[in-house]
């Protein structure tokens, strides 16, 4: 019998490669949305996938759940705002606690027994146990928290994987690589900050490779609660020497104004170090290849 898995988050740059995943395993997939955020990167999946757009009440939720009966859910979904304003308060409330917390009751509520959670590394600003670096990383913290309720229950058994930057060929997100390739084809000066901090980056075929491993380590019955590991290269690279690696591996020569922008306020300067990893699972792409990668335009995942 097929395995049936559900997705939130599947329609997002780390989810769409993971949807391929879980079919190249054999595995039938549901993914659920919201309307607003749409399924572009799935669309190419067709009728392989079912898909379901909630817009809200909680009802909806339980009814998507009901009707696909999962047997795992792999939970991605979320708002991402490293800095926000006021006005962004209720979707990042809605988006990373309370729409998680309306999966988890209908997981209890309809016996689906497993979850594999996308935590972040940013829940762990200056290396600590608990301190996050903004409201986002407060609000992944709070979804976590309401998820140990729900395994302490007896309803769910879990795994929370904290990743950290991640990166791959035709990434649609405004990240360092994006900024870097289009500064390269426009010839355009690009300012940045001093570039004293130590970035870790995970190429993303390995990122989903955590994914299916602790799908895996859940339905094989190895954990007994609520696990949580660290995605994590374990090779943090200082800002300016990874902007050099760049241009070395892609023969660009580019225009940075080092300083030419101040640190964020509670700007990253060391990543998370003390999160465990998952056994099971390590990364095999390096950033040479993986930033040759990106500049071919190429991924296995």
């Amino acid at each position: 019998m097929r395995r049936r898995v559900l997705l939130t988050g599947g329609a997002g740059f780390v989810g769409s490669h993971l949807v391929q995943a879980c079919l190249q395993e054999g595995w039938q997939v549901g993914v659920i949305y919201q309307p607003q955020v749409g399924i572009s990167q799935v669309e190419k999946f067709g009728s392989s996938i079912s898909v379901y757009p909630v817009n809200g009440p909680t009802a909806e939720v339980l009814s998507i759940v009901e009707q696909f009966q999962p047997e795992l859910v792999f939970h991605l979904a979320s708002v991402f705002l490293a800095q926000h304003s006021p006005k962004d308060i209720l979707i990042l409330v809605d988006s990373n606690i309370a729409f998680g917390a309306q999966i988890l009751e209908a997981m209890a509520l309809h016996n689906v027994p497993y979850l594999v959670n996308a935590g972040t590394s940013w829940q762990h600003f200056h290396d600590e146990d608990y301190n996050p670096v903004n409201l986002y990383a407060a609000t992944k913290q709070a979804f976590e928290d309401i998820l140990e309720y729900y395994v302490q229950a007896g309803w769910v058994r879990a795994i929370t994987l904290k990743l950290f930057d991640t990166y791959g060929p035709a990434d649609p997100r405004q990240k360092l690589f994006q900024f870097l390739a289009c500064s390269a084809r426009e010839r355009s000066r690009l300012e940045m900050s001093p570039g004293e901090q130590l970035i870790d980056l995970v190429y993303i075929d390995d990122v989903v490779s955590a994914f299916m491993v602790a799908a895996k380590r859940l339905l094989s019955g190895q954990v007994a609660s609520h696990d949580r590991y660290a995605v994590s290269s374990g090779e943090p690279v200082r800002l300016r020497d990874l902007v050099e690696i760049y241009q070395r591996v892609t023969g660009e020569t580019l225009d940075i104004v080092w300083g030419g922008r101040p640190y964020r306020d509670r700007e990253v300067l060391l990543p998370w170090t003390r999160g465990e990893r998952m056994p099971g699972w390590e990364p095999v792409v390096g950033l040479e290849e993986g930033i040759k990668l990106i500049s071919d335009g190429k991924s296995d995942g």
